[in-house]
């Protein structure tokens, strides 16, 4: 299978410390030919290292005419994603979009559509759908190990920096859209199922690094069945990471949970017995570019798709929408979505993380 060549566009903390690096497990099925960033002299350090172009934000049209250019990483502010993803698309070019998908269902809406109209693949990047502690639990829930599912909790919270671009509102920021998409996508999936109804609530906090958006928020979906996820996601707490989903029969616990450093650890608890499993540190992002260049070549529907994307979103909307209307506010469910499945997961040892180039470091966690 002839590798993929794809260009990354966004060069942020997560890019450069996480995607580049990945390329150099991939590189059977996906290659780096290109970079696209605003800011030209990252850009040339960045093109310097890594043997590759670097275009410019306003250049992003003639990386997509590049033939080398077959598939693009996004990794641009939120906002950002929809114009990229849809440029991209009708000029061809297959698109690997980070979450969340984008800031509205009509932005992930476009974007689906775009990719259908050009017969290109499109693919939202839910890490944590290749990795093994996620999935083998999303596999156990399902086959019943803790009875019945019932109810699910997490927590995902950091201590967000002065001025850091999470905390610009305009840029699609705040803890809801950071961390909030983690705790719904991964309730939707031991679930099995998607939520009827959201409520929301906010704390806007008390300092000069909240004046865009809200410090924290607490959230409630509720699932058929009378089943019900509650989460919270701050960007003014200590750091967690942590879920735990309780059925008629048992429990499961991951924590840490959701990043993509370290070790993931999960406790199991059925009747009175309990064992813990330790998942080992690795590198979650070239699982991503692997799966999607073989999509690509094979030209199947990835998971986790657009429609996934899409899911996740009308979500966070209706969590918005509750938080601003003070009630609960019904969900319109995405039909027949995909599934994780077990033969996803992939294990990869981890990168060296390079020093970044002009990039604002996040807290640990994210």
């Amino acid at each position: 299978m002839e590798p993929v060549g794809f260009a990354v566009v966004g060069l942020g903390h997560i890019a450069q410390t996480a995607v580049l690096p990945a390329f150099a497990h991939a590189q059977e099925r996906a290659r780096l030919v290109g970079l696209v960033s605003g800011d030209a002299a990252k850009g040339r350090e960045l093109s310097g290292r890594y043997g590759v172009r670097a275009w410019s934000y306003d250049q992003l049209d003639a990386c997509l005419a590049d033939p080398a250019v077959e598939a693009i990483y996004v990794a641009t502010p939120n906002t950002e994603h929809e114009d990229v993803a849809v440029r991209a698309a009708r000029a061809g070019v297959h698109v690997l979009c980070e979450k969340p998908m984008a800031t509205s269902a009509g932005g992930c809406e476009a974007m689906i559509r775009a990719a259908a109209d050009a017969d290109v693949r499109l693919m939202v990047a839910y890490r944590l759908h290749y990795e093994p502690a996620n999935v083998s639990t999303i596999a156990l829930v399902r086959d019943g190990t803790i009875g019945d599912p019932r109810f699910f909790a997490s927590e995902f919270s950091y201590q967000v920096k002065p001025g850091n671009i999470r905390t610009r509102e305009e840029l699609g920021g705040g803890p809801l859209w950071d961390l909030g998409v983690y705790c719904v996508n991964v309730a939707r999936h031991l679930f099995q199922d998607e939520p009827e109804e959201a409520f929301a609530m906010t704390t806007p906090g008390g300092d000069e690094r909240f004046e865009g958006v809200n410090e924290g928020w607490a959230c409630l979906l509720r699932f058929p069945g009378d089943r019900l996820a509650s989460f919270t996601v701050s960007f003014g707490a200590a750091t967690t990471s942590r879920l735990r989903l309780v059925g008629t029969e048992g429990d499961v616990q991951l924590e840490p949970a959701y990043e993509y450093q370290g070790e993931l650890v999960r406790r199991l608890t059925v009747g009175e017995e309990s064992r813990t499993e330790r998942f080992p540190p690795g590198d979650q992002f070239a699982p991503e570019l692997i799966r999607f260049a073989e999509h690509v070549r094979r030209g199947a529907e990835p998971e986790p798709s657009g429609r996934e994307g899409l899911a996740d979103v009308r979500v966070i909307e209706a969590l918005l929408q509750s938080a601003r209307d003070q009630r609960p506010v019904r969900i319109a469910p995405v039909a027949h979505p995909q599934r994780p499945e077990p033969n996803q997961a992939m294990h990869v040892p981890p990168v060296e993380e390079p020093e970044p180039v002009r990039a604002q470091a996040p807290p640990q966690g994210e």
